[in-house]
């Protein structure tokens, strides 16, 4: 009996830790995938670096970006996007 009662407890907690850890982060994970599946030209973008800039075109697995004023192109990974600052259609 206090076997059966401590595998009920085991797998309680199994049952907790996925709802408190692990499927939040899938679903932060599936937004942030959502969200660079949708990138678009002309958006404004900030990267897990810091770097903002204007999205000038996209490829399948990069897109280049420009910079400042003085029009500075960066080609960077489309997993290197950690937000989406202003949209393009926002932007007109």
């Amino acid at each position: 009996m206090p076997d059966l009662v401590m595998l009920f407890v085991l797998g309680g907690m199994l049952v907790v830790m996925y709802f408190v850890m692990i499927r939040p982060q899938r679903k932060q994970e599936k937004e942030q995938n959502e969200m660079r599946n949708n990138l678009a030209v002309g958006d404004e973008i900030t990267t897990i670096g810091g770097i903002i800039g204007k999205i000038v075109s996209i490829k399948e697995e990069t897109c280049v970006i420009e910079t400042s004023h003085e029009r500075t192109k960066i080609r960077i990974l489309k997993s290197a996007v950690s937000r989406v600052d202003v949209k393009a259609d926002d932007a007109e």
